[in-house]
């Protein structure tokens, strides 16, 4: 049986949804996870959650432990791992509060670890195939969902990870738009870097909140309206991975 990887999770620690929960702090090789890992079920399934930024959002985005994280749902028996983030969007067509199943990203950070092997072997290099980063069968999956619950989403989408915690510059947001970027964040390469090292099939599932910068007729993304269309479309994320999660095997 599935063990299932949450990595955000914003509101499935609700006690109405996540059955039999129990924290447990946990290390590994490279230091602690993001906060302690939270396991239970929801629909009959065992979940694991883990708060990328820590249950209060106090760590960065490249403060973020994300090898610890992997590793840590890895060590704890977790088969797949799925994330929510929230994205600016790059695209007309794509508008705020729309889900996005994302298929690629662009790796556009400067100073974060990105790999498990600090050395290799002697005459054993590791070099992890990336050309389908996101699992095709998870993602498969989130695809039906979304047209059952009759969301608005968009079934593929490029997501360009930026260092952050700045936004961008109009003329980054134009550039990574002829890059043919679809979404912008500040998170999800690493973690689907060191998911296909580890071997677990991982998926990520975007929230667009804002038009990033490069939109003329709008105002520049800030916090503040980020945060204001997460909270009032997150119970719909909440229903997306909770139908996701028992069709998971």
């Amino acid at each position: 049986m599935s063990k299932i990887g949450i990595i955000g999770g914003s509101g499935l620690d609700n006690p109405e949804i996540l059955k039999e929960a129990a924290d447990r702090r946990v290390s590994t090789p490279y230091g602690e996870p993001s906060c302690p890992l939270k396991f239970g079920t929801i629909a009959g399934r065992e979940v694991v959650l883990i708060g990328r930024h820590g249950r209060e959002h106090t760590i960065p985005p490249t403060q973020v432990n994300y090898r610890a994280n992997i590793h840590a749902l890895k060590d704890a028996g977790c088969t797949h791992i799925i994330a929510t983030t929230a994205v600016g969007s790059l695209r007309e067509e794509i508008g705020r509060g729309h889900f996005v199943v994302l298929d690629q990203f662009i790796d556009f950070t400067r100073r974060r670890p990105v790999t498990f092997h600090d050395s290799f072997e002697p005459h054993k290099p590791v070099h992890t195939p990336m050309a389908e980063p996101f699992d095709p069968t998870l993602r498969e999956i989130f695809i039906a969902k979304a047209k059952e619950l009759r969301l608005d989403f968009h079934p593929s989408g490029t997501v360009v990870t930026i260092e952050g915690p700045r936004f961008s510059t109009k003329a980054e947001s134009n550039m990574f738009r002829m890059w043919g970027a679809d979404v912008i964040n500040m998170s999800i390469a690493p973690e689907a870097i060191l998911a296909n090292e580890a071997g677990i099939p991982y998926a990520a599932v975007a929230m667009s909140t804002d038009y990033d910068c490069w939109k003329d007729d709008e105002e520049p993304v800030s916090w503040d309206a980020v945060l204001a269309v997460f909270e009032s479309n997150v119970e719909k994320m909440i229903q997306l991975l909770t139908s996701v999660i028992p069709e998971i095997n």
